[in-house]
């Protein structure tokens, strides 16, 4: 069979620029398909109907539904009417643990993935344009990548594709519950320690980097101030990003990079030699 998935992209974080890229790294899995609808930059209620209204039609197996702060009404409204069209949904979103609102969501049926590291842009005016947020998200997309975080999204969402594909469906599907922390992410990852300490310490560069730019943007009044902070954010998430960069390369010195792409079935074969056969 082919499992369909599909998702929602509300807003930007970085999780949702390869989400459904993850899946299907070549573009060639035959087992599952993927259909994104977006909002663009936008969580106004027109935007986000226009999204659900797409994928009800598409009658995915389950859905993902990602974007930045999962407890706006926005992102909320969109779990809850697919939920209501009897869809399996999983919520990828950045660091609300501290939110009251997000404890209904933990004791629900959805499933949720939350990305720490996922951190807020640096979104003011006099600091941030096009450039600026492409570079920030590039070096972010490294980070997520690159410490393990996008692997153990990655293979969350497999296993649910998984129990589709067993016959599994609707409210018999385990869905992955997630707070992706530094230990999580790097878990299995690296066999050199040098390696695994500086991936640590992007991830944890990366979290901090969202308590900086909601202080520059949401607590921090006089520009002079705030564009500082804004921009100090970002030569953090630059520096983490450089970080991963040499973790990267003291694993390939070692030859020890771990390879995990999916067969055209989905299935998942491994090595840890740049040449070499996968197990």
């Amino acid at each position: 069979m082919v499992v369909k998935v599909g998702v929602a992209k509300l807003g930007n974080i970085a999780s949702g620029v390869m989400a459904e890229l993850l899946l299907d790294e070549r573009a060639d899995r035959e087992d599952m398909q993927t259909f994104m609808a977006t909002s663009g930059t936008k969580l106004e209620p027109a935007d986000v109907d226009r999204v659900v209204s797409n994928l009800k039609a598409y009658k995915p197996d389950f859905c993902i539904v990602v974007s930045p702060n999962g407890v706006l009404p926005g992102p909320t409204g969109a779990r809850e009417q697919l939920a209501a069209a009897g869809i399996p949904v999983i919520i990828i979103t950045d660091d609300v643990t501290t939110k009251k609102e997000w404890e209904g969501v933990k004791a629900s049926t959805f499933g949720y993935i939350i990305m720490k590291a996922d951190s807020m842009i640096g979104a003011r005016r006099e600091f941030l344009d096009p450039t600026e947020m492409a570079d920030f998200n590039g070096n972010l997309v490294k980070v997520l990548a690159l410490t393990g975080a996008f692997r153990k999204m990655q293979l969350a969402i497999d296993l649910v594709i998984d129990q589709v594909k067993a016959g599994k469906k609707g409210a018999e599907l385990v869905l992955p519950k997630i707070v992706m922390t530094t230990d999580k992410a790097v878990e299995g990852e690296f066999t050199n320690n040098y390696a695994l300490a500086k991936a640590r310490a992007a991830h944890e560069i990366a979290m901090a980097v969202a308590g900086q730019n909601v202080k520059g943007c949401f607590m921090t009044k006089e520009w002079e101030k705030y564009i500082p902070i804004v921009a100090s954010a970002h030569e953090m998430m630059r520096c983490a990003a450089a970080l991963c960069d040499e973790a990267r390369e003291i694993e390939k010195a070692g030859d020890s990079i771990m390879r995990k792409p999916h067969k055209k079935d989905g299935t998942l074969v491994c090595k840890n030699k740049l040449v070499a056969k996968f197990e």
